[in-house]
């Protein structure tokens, strides 16, 4: 998958807090069963009995089938944007998913629990978005993936997220076994409309039209800068495809 190469401020913002590992704070263990390729089974803390391991391979598809639609949401919250598009979506009566920076939902829980009080799903989307943490150690990956699990789960109030998006889809086997041993099925998208780039809304909304039948996975941003055009894009794209017989869902777990 292309990477996003707009995103990649977030890979540099590294938060001072990250010394704390989920490794190391919870209770129990879950030990994910190494895939087919015979990677190295990936051990991770289990905080709570709920938590129950998925597929890991990376997940394109719609629960609602070949005429659904998951429109996901990137690198939020954003106290200006989020906002916007949580009213567009509430009144477009469209669910998505949030792929949700850890530093940005601690600083923002009232907006993850807003997100959550939608019906929306959420999205580990790892603590600092680094677009190189496939290049990194195996120690850094869980480091990513399991501190913004806790602080995404604290932001919400107790809720999990359902998903995991690594930056600029840098997966490697070992952070999608860590991920699914958590719960969280790694999700892949089908359709950039590269917002992040700024191509302007007609660019964005023709993307969505010629790429849709490649998969149902469709990728926008709601933090990371002016996201004027994403919301208008949004606007424009949700009606026509609803005219196009597509209904919305959520990835498949």
């Amino acid at each position: 998958m292309a990477k996003h190469k707009g995103s990649r401020r977030h890979g540099r913002l590294l938060a001072a807090g990250l010394g704390v590992t989920a490794l190391a704070a919870a209770a129990s263990v879950w030990t994910a069963q190494a895939d087919t390729a015979g990677v190295r089974q990936p051990k991770a803390r289990v905080s709570a009995p709920d938590v129950r391991p998925v597929a890991a391979d990376i997940a394109h598809a719609s629960d609602r089938g070949p005429r659904g639609v998951n429109i996901t949401i990137d690198d939020g919250p954003d106290p200006a944007w989020t906002p916007q598009v949580l009213q567009l979506l509430k009144d477009s009566g469209v669910k998505a998913t949030f792929c949700m920076v850890g530093t940005q939902a601690q600083a923002y829980p009232d907006l993850v629990k807003a997100v959550v009080a939608d019906g929306h799903r959420l999205c580990n989307h790892t603590v600092s978005h680094d677009t190189t943490m496939d290049t990194k150690s195996e120690a850094y990956q869980s480091q990513q993936i399991l501190d913004a699990e806790r602080m995404i789960i604290k932001a919400s109030g107790g809720v999990r997220s359902q998903y995991y998006r690594a930056p600029g889809g840098a997966f490697t086997p070992y952070s999608r076994q860590l991920a699914a041993s958590r719960g969280m099925r790694p999700l892949g998208w089908n359709v950039d409309t590269k917002d992040f780039e700024h191509p302007g809304v007609d660019a964005m909304v023709a993307t969505v039209k010629r790429e849709i039948t490649n998969g149902p996975t469709v990728l926008f941003h709601d933090a990371g800068g002016d996201r004027s055009e994403t919301v208008t894009a949004l606007r424009e794209i949700l009606p026509w495809l609803k005219q196009q017989g597509y209904s919305f869902g959520f990835p498949v777990r």
